[in-house]
């Protein structure tokens, strides 16, 4: 979406190799690739995936981070590991006024010692002011974001942010008083934090691994927009974002993160307003839970007796009695298809509406 000192960052990290006469990766605080050095000596499997997939995987991610190299104020050795692939490096975290930015990555050969990556500490503090300038504006254009994804023509123009596309907009449910590192997101994201709700808009590719991060970061909710190809629509997508989140709080299938695209009826439903899923809810009022969740499942399952009662757990004949039951109940006629789509849209209205109440 944007690109800022990166070939500073470049610059920096060819000179460090060169320095070291070590191969050289540097990585932003959520472990996205942004600039290395030619290959020097061996190369193990994490550096290669890391270069050919920008970033590594959750499972070295985690291994790495047992190492305290987050809050670490110098180089940490980490040794190898058969199993992950990863041979001894050397991780030297990016400290800007005492907050790690991000981590320059050397594989160690076994004469890296402490000497030798003192000499480069200018360089890894002038590659730390890179990635801090960064993230101070980035910071700048979040503030912006609101803006961008308003429904008002005048105050998207006014925003003057100048994005590439396709981008997806995410929005998670906040917690009061709780602040979370957005700026520790991936290069491309922009984030603005809200009460109840923080927007998020990134490239449309690393949409999803960007909404579960911050829903982790939360511990809450979060619902996905679909893809725009012009960032000038953003605004629709963050329109469907915060219905996909409403979906993500209530409905329990789609916890914790729910996509636009996959939300099926949801999609119509979420529009609704509590009143009017009220009213449509009402239709299968009639019925207890355990019906309600009998005639939802063989509805959702396009009315297959077979497929629903095994399903269920039941006899088949069990499911009959149910199902008769749950027509004397509503007065709907389940062999009626129109009957069938109001019942079953009254069902899912219900579970749209059975979410905590801090959701609605």
């Amino acid at each position: 979406m944007y690109d800022n000192g990166r070939v500073d960052l470049q610059e920096i990290v060819d000179e460090i190799a060169r320095v070291l006469d070590a191969s050289a990766t540097l990585e932003d605080r959520s472990f996205q690739l942004l600039a290395y050095a030619a290959q020097s000596g061996d190369i193990d499997t994490v550096r290669r995936e890391s270069i050919l997939r920008r970033r590594a995987s959750d499972e070295v991610r985690a291994y790495f981070e047992g190492y305290g190299i987050a809050s670490a104020p110098g180089p940490v050795r980490i040794p190898a590991d058969e199993r992950l692939g990863v041979l001894a490096r050397v991780c030297v975290p990016l400290r800007h006024r005492e907050v790690t930015y991000g981590y320059l990555w050397l594989l160690d050969s076994g004469k890296l010692d402490d000497r030798l990556l003192a000499s480069v500490s200018p360089l890894v503090e002038q590659a730390a002011a890179v990635l801090a300038r960064e993230a101070r504006s980035r910071a700048d254009l979040g503030a912006r974001l609101r803006d961008l994804l308003s429904a008002d023509p005048e105050l998207r123009a006014a925003a003057g942010l100048d994005l590439a596309g396709p981008v997806a907009a995410i929005a998670v449910h906040s917690v009061s008083g709780r602040v979370v590192p957005l700026w520790t997101l991936p290069r491309g994201v922009l984030a603005d934090a809200g009460d109840p709700v923080t927007a998020v808009l990134a490239p449309a590719a690393q949409a999803r691994a960007v909404a579960g991060r911050v829903q982790a970061l939360y511990g809450t909710a979060a619902g996905i927009g679909g893809a725009r190809e012009d960032p000038g629509e953003a605004w629709r997508s963050w329109r469907e974002a915060t219905l996909a989140l409403r979906v993500a709080q209530r409905v329990p299938r789609f916890a914790s993160v729910a996509a636009w695209a996959d939300l099926g009826v949801h999609r119509v439903l979420a529009r609704l307003s509590g009143a009017q899923l009220a009213d449509l809810a009402a239709e299968a009022g009639a019925l207890e839970p355990e019906l309600a969740r009998t005639v939802e499942t063989y509805l959702d399952r396009a009315g297959q007796a077979g497929e629903t009662a095994a399903r269920l757990g039941v006899h088949r004949q069990t499911l009959y009695y149910r199902l008769a039951k749950a027509e004397r109940l509503t007065g709907l006629d389940l062999a009626d298809g129109e009957n069938r789509l109001v019942l079953h849209l009254a069902l899912k209205a219900a579970e749209l509406l059975g979410g905590p109440q801090g959701a609605r």
